[in-house]
């Protein structure tokens, strides 16, 4: 029997006498294209119909809901609960909830590296909100490059969105001791290397590192990322949306909130162009200084003002070191502390923290909710711990902070520095004397050159040397894997040493520590990369405080090892990523000719706002 609407009005969507608003909102946006309107209106809604749809329901604001769900994915494992979660809050809120699908990326399941596919990621965010009827988005996301991915491509789409995070796991226990991923899958994986874990050890860490669902428990780059979307407005501040646990009702009353937000700001267009200004973006740098957060978040906020048209170059690295200068690390967390992002949470989360860098942040800055965030500080009650309470010490005071400042330093100073710089998270060193060091360069070409050679009984290197992983950056290995924290050769961690002095045209785990210097460029990849003509023995000379790093060759000696690396790269033959990449298919050869430089992003010429050269 066929059946009929109850409603006996003619459906204006159907009037063609009446031209329709294109640009209006709900699903008579973003048709589809077939030449007539009206048409295309009536198909899009016979349609969706299909999934049992009414007419009221489809007459209301539309949220999009990015799903990355995925099984490969075990950070993301919470999103069917948080999903329905939004929903709920949408439609309580007189909206209509419709999620879609995107790129998910977790780090141990992506080759080469997940950052190899942030780009792609962003990409398919940003064409899959521009493409679909959606007055807002929820962005659900967690593990390290999703987050970032999603709000490159939400910049560049320009519509209301709001950030929803999945939240980290919880610490295990291994033999009476709280372990959590990863600083604790690096520090004892490093044991085992040396001798002092035994194979049965470390098979059962291997059971404990990761007992729930969720983002690493420390302050690697998800946990970064979470406090920097909070720093930035993306996330309500009212309730601790960058740090409630992935498995506790927290996190899905957050989820339900969101949607409520979601709802709003279907309402009032408040659009990611508008909401987000340069001092946003100050917030998000104080921020990262005082968590002690992942080196990566500074390619991925590079990346990610760099898509803003009236911010992009407002933002440079020198701006880190000027808010670094004057922003002490006041989080006391793995791996620059002791402790789990559960004790953060514990301890008062962002609320707690913001209180005590106000006199650093820019109040006037707006926030999802419409208001800035010196209202929402004002606004929402807060009660500092008791300073007897056991957590009082995971967020120090301002005047008493656990590293005076410059928790990440930018190295702007020497040959191997000047031209494009270099980043290390001072804060996260095991041995500070190394962080005024000289000693003779041990040069690893590429991973593969360092996996053959690095155990090597032969190897000539003593502690003081510097090991040097060249070819490891957006071109050389794409993606710029997180292979920049080369291990301790096995032959010397036996003998205890736990911390060299490491460079790489490359990136670490956000979850790592050790005295490592990341992200030099040009990258060695690059014709006239200093890094690239580095050979074993040149004496290397860093220092932190004045942001210097150095190779002590000669300029002449410079140049003239530069002609030759460039004659051989002219080869064909030669395996050079930087000449093989213009003959490349798909994404890959795409990646290599497009991917700019670690100081800008790491994104694609194209996809900034600036658009292609």
């Amino acid at each position: 029997m066929e059946t009929r609407s109850d409603s006996s009005t003619p459906n204006p969507d159907y009037d063609l006498s009446r031209p329709l608003n294109l640009d209006g909102s709900g699903l008579r946006q973003k048709l589809a294209s077939y030449g007539d309107p009206h048409f295309s209106l009536f198909m899009r809604k016979l349609f969706i119909k299909a999934l049992g749809y009414s007419e009221d329901a489809l007459s209301r604001p539309i949220v999009g809901i990015v799903n990355t769900y995925s099984s490969f994915n075990p950070c993301h494992a919470n999103i069917p609960q948080l999903m329905d979660a939004v929903k709920r809050g949408v439609q309580l809120s007189g909206g209509l909830a419709i999620d879609f699908p995107t790129i998910s990326l977790h780090e141990s399941f992506a080759s080469p590296t997940s950052m190899y596919l942030r780009n792609l990621m962003s990409m398919d965010t940003e064409e899959m909100i521009q493409a679909q009827p959606v007055d807002s988005v929820v962005l659900i996301g967690g593990c390290d490059k999703t987050t970032p991915a999603q709000l490159m491509g939400a910049i560049s789409a320009n519509k209301p969105i709001i950030h929803l995070v999945t939240g980290p796991m919880m610490p295990g226990s291994f033999q009476g001791t709280r372990i959590g991923a990863c600083t604790d899958c690096r520090n004892n994986w490093a044991k085992f290397r040396a001798g002092t874990l035994d194979i049965e050890d470390i098979s059962a860490l291997n059971e404990e590192l990761a007992p729930t669902g969720g983002t690493c428990g420390v302050m690697g780059t998800a946990s970064t990322m979470s406090c920097i979307l909070l720093a930035l407005g993306l996330m309500p501040l009212s309730l601790p949306s960058a740090t409630a646990p992935a498995v506790s009702s927290s996190r899905l009353r957050i989820a339900e909130a969101t949607g409520t937000h979601a709802v709003a700001l279907a309402r009032s267009q408040l659009r990611p162009q508008a909401l987000l200004t340069r001092e946003s973006f100050l917030n998000a740098i104080t921020v990262l200084q005082a968590i002690g957060g992942s080196t990566n978040a500074i390619v991925h906020l590079m990346a990610i003002v760099n898509r803003h048209p009236q911010l992009a170059g407002s933002i440079k690295l020198q701006t880190i070191h000027d808010i670094g200068l004057k922003t002490p690390l006041l989080v006391d967390l793995k791996p620059s502390g002791d402790n789990y992002m559960s004790d953060f949470h514990n301890a008062g989360g962002m609320l707690a923290l913001l209180h005590e860098l106000k006199p650093l942040l820019h109040l006037d800055a707006m926030t999802i909710t419409g208001r800035t965030l010196g209202e929402e500080l004002a606004s929402i009650p807060f009660r500092p711990l008791p300073l007897d309470s056991p957590l009082s010490s995971i967020i120090h005071p301002f005047n008493k902070p656990l590293y005076p400042s410059s928790s990440l330093v930018i190295l702007s100073k020497g040959n191997l520095a000047s031209a494009g710089g270099a980043v290390i998270k001072a804060s996260a060193s095991k041995d500070r004397s190394l962080l005024s060091h000289t000693g003779p360069a041990v040069v690893f070409s590429g991973p593969q050159d360092l996996a053959e050679r690095i155990d090597s009984p032969s190897l000539s290197v003593s502690p003081s040397s510097v090991l040097i992983l060249q070819n490891i950056g957006p071109v050389g290995n794409p993606g710029m894997p997180e292979a920049g924290l080369i291990p301790i050769p096995r032959k010397l961690a036996a003998k205890g040493v736990s911390d060299m002095l490491r460079i790489s045209d490359g990136r670490m785990s956000g979850t790592a520590g050790g005295t490592i210097i990341l992200h030099v460029s040009p990258e060695s990849a690059d014709p006239e990369s200093v890094l690239g003509i580095v050979q074993d023995g040149d004496v290397i000379t860093f220092d932190a405080e004045r942001r210097y790093l150095h190779v002590e060759i000669d300029e002449d000696e410079v140049r003239d090892r530069i002609a030759q690396r460039k004659k051989m790269m002219a080869n064909e033959g030669s395996g050079s990523a930087w000449v093989a990449r213009e003959r490349e298919r798909g994404y890959r050869g795409l990646y290599k000719r497009e991917v700019n430089q670690a100081e800008q992003g790491a994104d694609f010429g194209f996809l900034t706002a600036a658009g292609p050269s």
